[in-house]
């Protein structure tokens, strides 16, 4: 596999959704997703119809020597220009901007490698480290869950 990703200087952008803690040994991504779907509709404000999957890891994560039981927020969410009227559960999040490496990824969300390959193999031989911001999926138009031909956009923080 090799992706090169392209390199995008993101401004700040607002989030409403739905948040969970979660490691990836007790994964409640499902769960997330299943109680955000059918209450997407009532969020006003919305830029597009794209969907934001996106992760918190703590300061002390770590990627290298990957822990199973480590803990993160995990969010489902949609871009907004305005936190004005969030639905009543729901919250909000301020998607701080900065430097991100983009991959775009083709195939099945289940499929773990395209991150072995970002972590283990492009984030080492760039001239980038990982930088303490959210990590983040962008599911478009083009996405479908469990379909191979599913396409999306992996947004990795990134420092020089």
């Amino acid at each position: 596999m090799k992706i090169i990703p392209r390199i995008e200087l993101l401004p700040s952008k607002l989030i409403v959704g739905k948040s969970l803690e979660m490691s990836y040994s007790k994964n409640t991504t499902f769960q997330l997703w299943s109680s955000f779907m059918p209450i997407r509709k009532s969020i006003q404000n919305s830029i597009s119809n794209d969907l934001y999957s996106i992760q918190i890891y703590p300061e002390s994560f770590d990627f290298k020597h990957f822990n199973v039981n480590s803990t993160f927020i995990k969010w489902a969410g949609m871009e907004v220009s305005s936190i004005k009227n969030i639905p009543q559960e729901m919250d909000f999040l301020e998607l701080q901007g900065g430097l991100y490496a983009v991959f775009d990824y083709k195939g099945l969300s289940t499929d773990t490698s395209i991150f072995d390959y970002i972590f283990g193999t492009w984030l080492p031989n760039s001239s980038y480290r990982l930088a303490n911001r959210p990590h983040f999926e962008v599911l478009g138009n083009n996405y479908k869950n469990n379909d191979p031909e599913s396409e999306e956009e992996i947004w990795i923080p990134i420092i020089k």
